[in-house]
């Protein structure tokens, strides 16, 4: 099949919106799932680390704030990216296609260069201050061994990971939805396959764990790279391509900044926890958090695979001037996302057990965890909405509209709640996870009320005008 022949197939102004949808939904649902994984195997093992399951598990979730950093880099220019590499092929069926498609190449190409240079950075400076900010975050004595060794080793392996979370959504946006879900399933089944080697057979515990993590993340990126390097992808890495183009690369920024808040004020979040935590319920509490954020990577994924899917084909047709599709595309992402999570609410509420029991099995934590889980994920729901509000509003190049309701839920509710709630009698530890479900409820129904208000209006104030003028025209 040639070039012509590929592109014609990946348009996605052609063909029902939802089988659009759905036909990257699927393997990226999957990818999004085997993603998890390169982290949650992790703590599965070592969650049932003789002797010192425990401490060790605690330990490796004191280094989340400093992995989600750097997940943040890589959706600052991934997410920030994508979309913008969506328009310009969209906007290339209608006018200037050969300029559009050349500003499509660069966009990638200075994204994947980003990529690059941040994580080099990052990894000299966690490097350098992992100490003092490791007992910032809530370490003690007996924690702080097992988190400086799993993140001396992950820092290591930090621009592998930038490359291959943040370059896959280019293998996404030009419809190679299993090419991009290979490259997180080829990384976690190594991962998966190490794991146990590592951390049991040889010995090497918590670093055993991050080994493993680093060496399939290695792999994920080479795939990358190979796989946009070759004859099969629309548009190709060039070293020709990768000089920074600054203006270029405010836009990406401009895009890709409500991704980077999104993990940056996560990663914020789980510092303030953490420290809360470990002052109104010592490593036990740290410990339960760090079971409750695995619980929740699992559950979201399929949301976050269905809003990364629903991302090209509403910024390809926004593009394309499709804006009755790109309404369809909302409503549709939007009732798949709630009726998911209504689904999970219920089982979360009903088998809480179930769950914890596969990161650790100590009867003290799963009993607090329990308790916890129930206050945590109460109207988790509320929170696709804000998942798919801000997807839509990420997609059509809306960044400041993206920002702020990340900045709402995060750093005006959670954070001073977490900070304050744990104060007020008879709260105590409790309060740290009721901030989260109140969050959702307040900040997932602003965000998806104020998308209808202003993108969902201004949608068919333009369908309405296109139809004008094709009626004008004929």
């Amino acid at each position: 099949m040639g070039a012509v022949d590929v592109q014609a197939n990946n348009d996605f102004s052609k063909g029902k919106v939802s089988g659009n949808i759905l036909r990257l939904a699927m393997p990226m649902v999957l990818a999004q799932l085997v993603n998890v994984l390169y982290n949650i195997v992790d703590r599965m093992y070592i969650g049932h680390i003789p002797d010192a399951s425990v401490n060790a598990l605690t330990g490796v979730g004191l280094t989340f704030p400093i992995l989600l950093i750097v997940t943040a880099f890589a959706n600052l220019f991934g997410t920030g990216g994508t979309p913008l590499f969506s328009m310009a092929r969209g906007a290339a069926k209608n006018e200037q296609g050969d300029t559009q498609r050349k500003r499509a190449a660069a966009v990638m190409n200075n994204t994947f260069a980003m990529l690059v240079l941040t994580g080099v950075v990052l990894t000299v400076l966690v490097l350098l201050v992992k100490r003092p900010v490791l007992y910032l975050f809530g370490a003690s004595d007996i924690t702080y061994p097992y988190a400086d060794s799993y993140i001396s080793i992950y820092m290591l392996g930090s621009v592998f990971v930038m490359i291959s979370l943040g370059m896959n959504g280019f293998i996404n946006a030009q419809g190679f939805a299993n090419k991009g879900m290979l490259t997180v399933l080829i990384g976690a089944v190594i991962n998966i396959a190490l794991d146990p080697i590592f951390i049991f057979v040889l010995h090497m515990g918590v670093r055993g764990a991050a080994l493993a993590t680093v060496l399939s993340q290695f792999v994920s990126a080479m795939w990358v790279i190979r796989f946009l390097t070759g004859r099969k992808t629309l548009f190709k890495l060039d070293f020709k391509h990768m000089r920074l183009q600054f203006k270029l690369i405010r836009e990406i920024v401009s895009l890709g900044i409500a991704g980077f808040i999104m993990g940056f004020t996560t990663s914020a979040v789980q510092i303030a926890a953490n420290a809360m935590l470990s002052q109104f319920g010592g490593d036990l509490f740290v410990g339960v958090m760090t079971v409750i954020n695995s619980i929740r990577e699992i559950t979201y994924a399929p949301v976050n695979g269905m809003t990364s899917a629903a991302n090209p084909v509403i910024g390809f047709n926004y593009g394309a001037g499709e804006y009755r599709r790109v309404r369809k595309a909302i409503q549709f992402i939007s009732l798949i996302c709630v009726g998911y999570m209504v689904v999970i609410w219920l089982l979360l509420m009903l088998f809480p057990r179930v769950f914890i029991s596969v990161f650790n099995d100590d009867p003290a934590l799963t009993d607090a965890c329990a308790g916890a889980m129930f206050i945590y994920f109460f109207g988790c729901f509320m929170m696709s909405l804000q998942m798919a509000g801000q997807t839509v509003a990420q997609s059509l190049g809306r960044s400041k509209q993206a920002i702020f309701f990340s900045l709402l839920r995060k750093v005006i509710i959670v954070i001073p709640l977490t900070l304050t709630l744990p104060y007020i009698p008879g709260v105590g530890v409790n309060g740290v996870f009721l901030a989260e479900a109140i969050s959702n409820f307040v900040g997932g129904g602003a965000c998806y009320i104020t998308m209808l208000c202003t993108v969902w209006r201004e949608l068919k104030r333009k369908e309405k005008e296109s139809k004008e003028k094709a009626a004008q025209s004929s």
